[in-house]
């Protein structure tokens, strides 16, 4: 199912992972493991924040995407299932 995945990351956490490497190294590693078809990254509430929209098999990855981002980061992570237009049109149809 495709997700779409919203990281808000506490801005003096945040200032901290960014002088030791660590944001840039959880952010890679979380696009390596999730293979996203989109990042975004952007100011949300005043915070760092990204979102990424990705393909997601099975709920059991996700601890194994989002423990580092929560561990390292204190990330806030939201969750959201979506879908494109044609996944849109294609619902609409089965109607």
């Amino acid at each position: 199912m495709r997700m779409m995945l919203r990281m808000r990351v506490d801005t003096a956490i945040g200032n901290a992972a960014i002088k030791s490497g660590a944001l840039a190294k959880s952010i890679g590693a979380f696009i390596e493991k999730a293979k996203p078809e989109a990042v975004y990254f952007t100011v949300d509430n005043g915070q760092r924040a990204g979102y990424f929209v990705f393909d997601m098999t099975q709920s059991s990855t996700m601890p194994s995407l989002f423990e580092d981002a929560f561990m390292t980061l204190g990330a806030e992570v939201q969750l959201t299932p979506v879908m494109n237009l044609e996944e849109l049109k294609a619902g609409l149809a089965a109607m």
